[in-house]
């Protein structure tokens, strides 16, 4: 059995030829980003100081797409890590518009396979031993071959084989050299990220440094096979007392932090219905039973496959052939998640704060999950809220279908607006929390088209919510929490009021209306720089342009316009 505390076999240093690729990789990564930031800085900062505001908003949407475009040929032209960024970024809905994330969502992790001589390099130094010697047979094809690592179908040697009672295996493989490429990928996203982090109008709505940490470490446990071992391990063991579950064994004595060898527990893809049925497996049976062992990970074991497309879980027929003789089967658990005891308790907030229509509650059940950044308008999002609860709490689906349409319409558009404008971002275990009941919902629905996914959630969540009013001591405590926040508030309501006295009194109390405000705000900057603007744009356009033809004096030109831009940046920090 490898251990895996010992340390991984030495990385070979990269040749110099390796080398100026990796630094060239680096150089490409950076020049793209560069473009991107230059313009979101010119259409989303400069112009609107120019009064050009809505020109550059009618070519935001287009812009977005044509930026994502770019970066989707970007990340399958130089694959590694990049593929990994996108599919990430494709599922920031909480972050990004839509239409980057739209675009990004077609990136597929398929690359052209590494050639064989240096995959058996790989398995040889990892494992210590020659090819033959660890494996009775090693197909040469790959049956998959991803941007960080490939998978082979192999034998065990005859020996290992009787010992385990094993035969049929498959040795996933990381890419040689990938681990270089990886911490050249990184540094870019994270000098990225600390520019970002600099620039107000993204670091108000986005945490991006931390994004990029979020990402880098879930890619680095990714080229550590070692990880998914004991993850898969420990999977087995939440579902060792159920007949229903199985899991590949992993073969620990072919298996180190680059080479993870499993056995082959190739079945029937959950989603071929056909296949299923002339097994004598009932499809709808299936999508009950995946259901069940979902939510089982997430509100039971809380630790799940947070990856569970069709591809991932295969249908075993049991020995009998019976219709009840069969078990859902797992594989790749390289991307899990875990619910955390802090997790939990913000989820049982939310759930108890929704059902009992509390606004304020809501919002504070948010900040515990982690989802809203500092800079958020509580004040607000708890005012629309209490809006949503006070208007339509309580009713059924059928009362709604009486509410008039345009009055729904209505409240729709300002509660979006009011959200739309909010900094949140989702912790990545909520997140994968998200992506694996949309993966489940899409399962399911392949087999049982009518099936209800709510209903199959129902019971867990009651046992949730019932831990959280009178199970357990995490029970007791959230409620006793919340118990103390309610009667501080109320302590705090008399004080409140004759603050708000006080202030009237004096004249302070003002109405907050931000849009009215930041426009009479913009409107006296833009006239106090006017002149300063227009110096910029001749200055800029007129280097350009005599730059594009050659003439040293453009660049002198450019340079002498960064004179007035600076008044119009540092102008703007000033009332």
């Amino acid at each position: 059995m490898t251990d895996a505390s010992a340390p991984a076999p030495a990385r070979s240093a990269p040749t110099p030829a390796q080398t100026r690729a990796l630094k060239a990789r680096y150089r490409r990564i950076m020049r793209f980003a560069t473009r991107v930031l230059v313009q979101a800085w010119w259409f989303e900062l400069v112009l609107p100081r120019f009064g050009l505001g809505g020109l550059a908003a009618r070519g935001r949407i287009r812009r977005l797409q044509k930026a994502a475009r770019r970066f989707h040929r970007l990340a399958a032209d130089l694959g590694g890590l990049m593929i990994k960024a996108g599919q990430f970024l494709s599922s920031r809905l909480d972050v990004l518009p839509r239409e980057i994330t739209q675009e990004l969502e077609g990136l597929q992790d398929e690359v052209a396979p590494e050639p064989l001589d240096r995959i058996v390099a790989q398995v040889e130094r990892e494992l210590g031993m020659p090819l033959d010697v660890a494996f009775a047979d090693f197909d040469e094809t790959p049956i998959a071959a991803a941007s960080l690592g490939q998978a082979h179908r192999a034998r065990l040697s005859p020996g290992l084989s009787a010992e385990l009672g094993i035969e049929q295996v498959v040795v996933k493989v990381l890419r040689p050299g990938i681990e270089d490429i990886v911490e050249v990928d990184l540094t870019a996203l994270r000098r990225v990220g600390r520019i970002l982090s600099r620039v107000k109008l993204v670091s108000n709505r986005t945490d991006a440094p931390g994004l990029v940490e979020e990402f880098a470490t879930t890619s680095l446990e990714e080229i550590d096979y070692l990880n998914e071992a004991a993850y898969a391990e420990r999977f087995a063991a939440d579902f060792a007392d159920d007949p229903r579950i199985r899991t590949p064994a992993i073969i620990w004595e072919r298996s180190a932090r680059r080479t993870l060898t499993l056995q082959d527990v190739t079945a029937i893809k959950i989603t071929d219905v056909a296949s299923l049925r002339a097994a004598g497996i009932d499809p709808d049976a299936v999508a009950a039973e995946l259901a069940r062992v979902t939510f089982q990970q997430l509100f039971i074991a809380g630790f799940f496959h947070a990856d569970p497309h069709p591809g991932n879980i295969f249908v075993t027929p049991g020995a009998s052939g019976g219709p009840d003789d069969w078990t859902i089967t797992y594989i790749d658990f390289g991307m899990m998640g875990e619910i955390t005891s802090s997790l939990r308790a913000g989820l049982r907030s939310f759930i108890l704060a929704a059902v009992g229509r509390d606004g304020p509650g809501l919002v504070q059940a948010m900040q515990r999950l982690g989802v809203l950044l500092p800079t958020a308008d509580i004040d607000e999002l708890e005012r629309a809220m209490s809006a949503l609860f006070d208007r339509f709490g309580g009713m059924g689906v059928a009362e709604l279908t009486q509410v008039d349409p345009r009055e729904l319409e209505q409240f729709a558009r300002r509660f979006s607006e009011t959200v739309r404008t909010l900094p949140f971002q989702l912790p990545e275990s909520f997140l994968l929390l998200i992506r694996t009941v949309s993966l489940l919902s899409g399962v399911t629905s392949a087999l049982n088209q009518d099936f209800n996914i709510w209903d199959a959630v129902d019971p867990f969540a009651k046992t949730l919510v019932d831990a959280g009013r009178a199970g357990g001591i995490d029970g007791v405590v959230e409620l006793g929490q919340q118990a103390i926040g309610y009667a501080s508030t109320l302590a705090r309501l008399p004080r409140r009021l004759d603050q708000l006295a006080a202030k009237a009194e004096r004249g302070d109390l003002a109405l907050r209306v931000p849009e009215t405000e930041r426009r009479i705000r913009a409107l006296e900057r833009s006239l106090g720089r006017a002149t300063s603007g227009l110096l910029f744009v001749g200055l800029l356009i007129a280097g350009a342009i005599l730059r594009g033809g050659g003439d040293p004096l453009g660049v002198v030109l450019m340079i002498a316009a960064a004179v007035p831009l600076l008044h119009i940046v540092v102008g703007s920090r000033f009332p």
